[in-house]
């Protein structure tokens, strides 16, 4: 069994990178481009956040925006030193593609699914547009959960497994799960992890004390054990 990807996103320090390398992270994700998010960057902070998790030699940082200016954020991730960046909007397949082109980048597309618990429940605008986004050359897919109001991006709603499972039929690329995810929800989504384009997760809130909104030791290390149970290893690279 390939273990499991795990992403956590959100970080805002530079310790909170050697927390998530010791915890058995892969990926930290660094906000930037997320007007009035709590974890938005400045470039230059950025930047100094990717560097540290360069230095761990296990972290890769990936940007996560929503901005589609791919000027901007040709220039973001090539000044920052980060080759994945996660489009968290509703951002067109013209902006992948566009990004594919200016530079050796990793995309990550996210599509948004309607939480398990509220109207509409299951629905994914973006599923008539999967086959576009394949052909403008996303690698990679995150699934995640849109409240029901429509916010986007750290609800800490769950997607229902099913609902999932019937997008990534409609995909040839691997994906990310993300939406509610936590050290004891494994089972709850076990026919997805059975489905081969499946990868890994994408965690914020259960990784973060839920106070001071900072990331922490116990919680990464939690939500590692969780979904790496049955796992023959730790993960080496982060290849997809």
């Amino acid at each position: 069994m390939t273990p499991v990807l795990i992403k956590i996103c959100g970080a805002t320090s530079a310790g909170e990178m050697e927390l998530l390398a010791s915890a058995g992270a892969d990926l930290v994700g660094l906000w930037h481009g997320v007007p009035g998010g709590r974890a938005d960057l400045p470039l230059a902070e950025l930047a100094a956040l990717a560097a540290a998790a360069h230095r761990t030699e296990r972290l890769r940082p990936v940007l996560v925006t929503f901005l589609n200016d791919v000027g901007e954020l040709s220039v973001a991730l090539t000044s920052a030193r980060v080759d994945w960046v996660q489009l968290h909007g509703y951002q067109p397949p013209g902006t992948v593609r566009a990004l594919k082109s200016a530079g050796d980048f990793t995309v990550v597309k996210v599509v948004h699914l309607g939480a398990k618990t509220a109207k509409g429940a299951g629905t994914c605008p973006e599923l008539p547009l999967i086959p576009s986004y394949e052909r403008a050359g996303t690698d990679l897919f995150l699934l995640d959960a849109a409240a029901e109001d429509g916010r986007i991006g750290s609800t800490a709603q769950q997607v229902d497994g099913h609902a999932v499972l019937e997008v990534v039929e409609r995909m040839t690329r691997p994906f990310l799960l993300a939406g509610g995810i936590s050290g004891d929800n494994r089972a709850d989504y076990r026919a997805v992890l059975e489905h081969p384009l499946f990868r890994g997760i994408d965690v914020d809130t259960a990784a973060k004390d839920p106070g001071s909104g900072w990331i922490r030791a116990e919680r990464v290390t939690a939500v590692v054990r969780g979904w790496r149970a049955g796992d023959d290893g730790t993960r080496a690279g982060t290849g997809v």
